[in-house]
């Protein structure tokens, strides 16, 4: 459940892994720093967010970065709105939500069968919870703030993995990505922000645990707790290798990136 993330390096780039899914040679996958990028500040320096007020080129130039990285010739985007809407990107249908070609869909969660699109989430301070089936061979990248957490964003799209891919819950391997964590998640407004069944997940000092809700609503929805990663690293409280909202207001946003490939001999 909680583990030790694997710090790798690839051109330069820093960037963790989950061992769960590290073990698996047919799925790229990376949560990336906010470091080794081209953007200034205060959106130093590998921002992949294109709403944040960043230079248009520098986010291309950090795009190009991770694409090279992660080998993955076209990373799939969303346009985020903290909702619980799933984009399915299957072999029969595939819309064009590559922000590098098209405009993205509109959605917090991606679902994708097909190699070679590398779902990208971008996070300050949200969680990303990375998804592969391997035995349908079926990968999910969700956007989880607090928002899509109090809705189960996860178990929505869990759902879809069985309900469109034929995904059985208990094959399912899942990394929650580095976010902000239950020591600095203050909600002062929680009564009128957060519904009374989720209260226990909250302290004396109206600090939410989100990193236990989303290990319970992955449970829920069928997740084996063997096969669950929890990195249990604040963003907050790391700024110098993450981009935190909280921490810094004005900021950019890290990758959070999953994608099969066709040849599993690939490294």
């Amino acid at each position: 459940m909680i583990c030790i993330m694997i710090l790798k390096e690839k051109k330069g780039v820093l960037f963790f892994q989950f061992p769960n899914l590290a073990k698996f040679s047919d799925i790229r996958h990376g949560i990336f720093t906010k470091n080794c990028g081209h953007s200034k500040n205060p959106y130093q320096s590998l921002n992949v967010s294109l709403s944040v007020g960043d230079n248009y080129s520098d986010v291309k130039e950090n795009r190009r970065v991770i694409s090279k990285c992660i080998k993955g010739n076209e990373l799939v985007f969303a346009n985020q709105v903290h909702e619980t809407n799933v984009l399915i990107l299957s072999k029969n249908n595939s819309p064009p939500v590559d922000e590098a070609f098209g405009k993205p869909g509109v959605g917090d969660a991606m679902v994708a069968d097909t190699p070679e699109k590398f779902l990208l989430v971008q996070v300050a301070d949200c969680q990303a919870v990375l998804m592969y089936d391997p035995f349908r061979r079926v990968v999910a990248n969700v956007h989880c703030g607090w928002r899509g957490s109090v809705n189960n964003i996860i178990g929505k799209t869990i759902k879809i993995m069985a309900d469109i891919f034929g995904c059985n819950a208990s094959h399912i391997i899942a990394g929650i990505s580095p976010s902000l964590g239950p020591c600095c998640a203050e909600f002062i407004n929680y009564k009128t922000e957060i519904p009374d069944r989720l209260w226990k997940y909250k302290d004396r000092s109206h600090h939410f645990d989100f990193w236990s809700l989303s290990l319970d609503q992955l449970c829920d929805a069928g997740v084996l707790i063997k096969n669950i990663c929890l990195s249990q690293i604040c963003t907050k409280c790391n700024t110098n290798l993450f981009f935190s909202f909280r921490g810094q207001g004005t900021t950019g946003r890290m990758a959070a990136v999953i994608g099969l490939i066709y040849d599993s001999g690939k490294s």
